[in-house]
């Protein structure tokens, strides 16, 4: 078997044709290479995108169609040009919204012919070349700057179930980028909802970031191919802007178990025996393919924000446990917490960062993060005693530490502005100096004989104050 050296053009028949995977047949000479692309011709004149991944024999090789094969018949036309897909790059695609394959799907006009084209196979840079993150990434979310802070130009994940609220804080950290962060940002939608996708484009084209912004997308009704690589078309043009335009890039992944789930399908449907609890067994590898190209280069960065659902709530399925090896910040969403109604529910013990150091962020903030994860861990020790006995049964220093356990829970809560129009109450920022004075006079005991509501989805501790003087 042949594997031709340098680009050709390579002519074929369709041989089979199997839901997304398709064989096709070449005559004597040369296959085309792994990972790169082919063009079927379909009856009404168009032609469906596939991508070879495996050699069955010296003539056939077997495809994934990133398009529906709806129509194609066996005898059909393929041609191979024995390079990977490649899409539209660089300035012509901000304030798009591109599937896949680089096409429009925003009824806006095509990319013009000279646009510039980039393979979304690339190996990542060597390690001598990357940089270390660059700083934080200031969010104005309280609980997230205290104790999960973002690195700029590292990776950050938030895992959650479903309903907990994962896409509505990556919206809101979109909002926080339009105020904080000049850079371009890249969105990738993996397996989204027809909905999301819509309400997506409307919110960036009403807040204003849409002409800094690429929209890319594989939805729910596309074939597992599609939803497999829509990640690397974004990740392709965030670095064109990184490496050729030396601009910052916010790339934003929602959600990336949806990767994985579409590389399932795909390992299923060439004939894969299944791994652990019937994930595909190149799971690691295509997870480390994609984050390991997500980093900064020549001092501009690629700062990763990603959305993972987690099956079942279940944090020890090897997805989760695969993608979390590597990111620089967990941020976990707590079911029990959006259950009592503590917005955004993200678990303040398990969720941590590599950047809580005293060298990154400073001592203060360290040992002010420390003091609020011990005092929340205590409460939640004594919540079955509380449940049973009642909270008068506790001593004098446990109803203390309870009761400030308790109001840093509330103050740690916050009005989103992305969710402004269903609450009808405003938004809030928090600067990062605003929430540590907070928690620093909660744990202090300036707040023991405030009422707890007082503290509840509010800003700064200056706002608690006034409502409860108001209250009084």
């Amino acid at each position: 078997m042949q594997v031709p050296s340098t680009p050709e053009t390579l002519a074929g028949t369709v041989a089979a044709v199997r839901g997304a995977v398709v064989d096709v047949a070449f005559g004597q000479g040369s296959l085309a290479p792994l990972n790169t692309a082919l063009s079927i011709a379909i009856d009404d004149g168009h032609a469906i995108v596939g991508e070879v991944q495996a050699h069955l024999d010296e003539h056939t090789v077997r495809a994934l169609a990133m398009q529906s094969t709806s129509g194609l018949a066996r005898g059909a036309q393929a041609t191979a040009g024995c390079e990977p897909i490649a899409i539209p790059v660089g300035d012509a695609t901000l304030g798009r919204l591109i599937d896949v394959l680089g096409t429009p799907g925003d009824d806006g006009e095509p990319f013009p012919a000279d646009v510039p084209r980039r393979p979304i196979h690339r190996t990542p840079p060597p390690l001598s070349a990357q940089d270390s993150a660059t700083g934080i990434f200031a969010t104005g979310i309280k609980v997230v700057d205290l104790l999960a802070p973002l690195a700029r130009g590292g990776k950050a994940a938030m895992f959650g179930g479903a309903g907990v609220g994962k896409t509505v804080l990556v919206m809101e950290l979109i909002h926080a980028m339009v105020e904080r962060y000049q850079g371009i940002s890249v969105f990738a939608g993996v397996g989204e909802r027809s909905r999301e996708g819509h309400e997506m484009l409307l919110d960036m084209r009403q807040s204003g970031v849409l002409p800094r912004t690429v929209l890319v997308y594989g939805q729910m009704n596309e074939p597992p191919g599609a939803r497999w690589r829509v990640p690397l078309t974004a990740l392709t043009i965030a670095e064109h802007f990184r490496d050729e335009a030396h601009r910052d890039v916010l790339l934003l992944m929602d959600n990336v178990f949806r990767f994985v789930q579409a590389g399932a399908e795909v390992s299923g449907l060439l004939g894969r025996l299944p791994s652990r609890v019937g994930y595909q067994p190149t799971l690691a590898s295509e997870v480390g393919a994609l984050q390991e190209r997500i980093v900064s280069v020549g001092g501009v960065s690629i700062t990763a924000i990603e959305a993972v659902y987690v099956p079942a709530d279940d944090f020890t399925d090897p997805a989760v446990t695969t993608i979390a090896a590597h990111v620089d910040s967990t941020v976990m969403l707590s079911r029990a917490m959006a259950a009592e109604g503590m917005y955004p529910a993200i678990d303040p013990i398990e969720s941590t960062s590599i950047l809580l150091d005293p060298f990154v962020v400073g001592a203060e903030h360290v040992a002010i993060a420390a003091e609020v994860r011990r005092t929340i861990e205590h409460y939640r020790e004594l919540q079955d005693v509380i449940s049973l006995l009642g909270v008068e049964e506790l001593g004098l220093d446990d109803r203390r530490i309870v009761g400030r356990a308790r109001r840093l829970q509330r103050f740690l809560t916050q009005p989103f502005a992305v969710t402004e129009a269903l609450t009808g109450v405003p938004g809030r920022s928090v600067a990062l100096a605003d929430t540590l004075a907070g928690c620093k006079a909660i744990l202090a005991g300036e707040c023991d004989d405030w009422h707890e509501k007082s503290l509840y989805m509010t800003g700064t501790l200056d706002e608690a104050r006034e409502r409860e003087q108001g209250a009084s």
